[in-house]
């Protein structure tokens, strides 16, 4: 069985690509296209399609996607609680789920997880590499045997930090936040006690090997990101930026499907840059990033400040985003910040699509905006982002004026009747029409 992009290239259109065009309302040949071109993927693992898997696109043809990351920690390993949180991501509108776990059995976490699954899951096998034993004692025979392992479970795409290279780390002695990726410190660890090269670097083409097997699509993961606005676009970013855009051209004449991984904290006006650099070193490939954080100063709402750099990400870029909650910077989060994590990053990524002029992406804004307009409550509520969230706010507010909770009145709580500039229009409108109809009696 040929990968996605294997297929793509010899002109023909899975099931998968017809299921994407289906969801986006685009020709499936155009999906194909842009697969073959190495510039959308569908994150598929062989196995997981046998199961519970509903394709998800991921490039600039379609809508931008976003990611849930979830997991246990050290200090905390529930996989009830993991389920808990993944259910809450996928009800909260997430397009894919990753599973960062450190703690607990990790085998059993994932499988029990990509049971319940329908969207793509991704993970980073590093970390399963190093449990029960120090960084310095993992070699390729260990990291081959995770990744077999995970992608028999059905892991559809994996973070690999393959383009850290020992001749980086120097780049990142004067950093304010130094080396803030786990995957990038732990290597980096690895190089300097071994005087060697990154051994993902030197052990690439027997990944891309064993991707393909099962049509694992590589996550080329960012390990010198920036976690500091000072940091941002720094030489030893840009440096293992283009390190990942020679293993993307790797992995595409390998069969794999490939997206490449990006910052992290960047200022605003450095978020255009960043996206354009991408997308000309890596040739267009899908580009995923982690916020981008915009400010470094307001831990408790990161989900803010990700969902302003995810915003010009989308427009000018980035297909993929990487939602922040906002206890980034704080703590392993709960339920409710997967939930607002998800929904601050579906705004940031639903307005990046309109602004990029995305065929119909404005068309639920105008029906609920039609709904608003016509002092619709029921209708308005339903259409929101987020229903659960609108109607409680709403319920508040009625019960705390004495009004009927979604009754026929034809204004709220924020102006009252007589300031309602919505009921006024609406009376502005029927007058029009009267005066109208009148005329054409006449």
């Amino acid at each position: 069985m040929s990968t996605q992009l294997e297929s793509a290239r010899n002109n023909q259109v899975t099931e998968q690509m017809k299921f994407v065009a289906g969801v986006e309302n685009v020709e499936a040949e155009l999906i194909r296209d842009a697969i073959a071109q190495g510039r959308l993927v569908i994150p598929a693992n062989k196995l997981h399609i046998k199961t519970n898997l509903e394709p998800v696109g991921i490039g600039r043809l379609v809508s931008t996607k976003i990611n849930a990351n979830i997991g246990t920690s050290s200090t905390n390993s529930s996989v009830e609680g993991e389920l808990e949180k993944m259910r809450a991501a996928i009800e909260a509108g997430a397009d894919a789920i990753m599973d960062l776990s450190t703690g607990g059995d990790l085998d059993e976490t994932r499988e029990k997880l990509l049971e319940q699954c329908p969207l793509p899951f991704g993970t980073v096998p590093i970390y399963q590499a190093i449990i029960d034993r120090d960084v310095e004692d993992i070699d390729s025979k260990i990291i081959l045997e995770v990744i077999e392992k995970q992608a028999k479970q059905g892991v559809d795409f994996f973070t690999i930090h393959a383009g850290v290279l020992k001749e980086h780390l120097p780049l990142t002695s004067n950093r304010v936040a130094g080396i803030v990726s786990r995957g990038g410190a732990l290597l980096a660890k690895w190089m300097l006690y071994h005087d060697k090269q990154n051994l993902f670097y030197d052990m690439f083409d027997d990944l891309c090997d064993l991707m393909a097997e099962y049509d694992v699509c590589f996550s080329l993961g960012d390990g010198l990101r920036p976690g500091a606005i000072a940091d941002a676009t720094d030489d030893a970013q840009i440096a293992e930026l283009r390190t990942l855009g020679e293993l993307t051209q790797r992995a595409l004449e390998k069969g794999c499907q490939v997206m490449v991984e990006g910052p992290g904290h960047v200022p605003f006006d450095q978020i255009q840059h960043n996206m354009e650099l991408q997308q000309e070193i890596c040739n267009g490939a899908p580009f995923y990033v982690l916020g981008p954080v915009v400010t470094d100063i307001a831990p408790g709402y990161d989900h803010i400040t990700s969902a302003i750099g995810g915003t010009a990400a989308a427009f000018y870029g980035a297909s993929f985003l990487c939602y922040v909650t906002p206890k980034e910077h704080l703590g392993l989060p709960n339920v409710e910040d997967v939930r607002i994590g998800v929904i601050a990053s579906k705004i940031a990524a639903h307005a990046g699509d309109i602004a990029r002029g995305l065929e119909g992406a404005g068309g639920r804004d105008r029906q609920i905006s039609t709904s608003r307009s016509s002092l619709d409550w029921k209708s308005h509520l339903a259409q929101s982002l987020d229903p659960v969230t609108a109607k409680k706010m709403h319920r508040q507010a009625c019960e705390e004026s004495g009004m009927e909770e979604l009754g026929e009145a034809d204004y709220c709580t924020m102006c009252g009747k007589a300031w309602c500039s919505v009921r006024i229009n609406k009376e502005i409108r029927d007058g029009i029409k009267q005066k109208s109809e009148e005329v054409s009696s006449s």
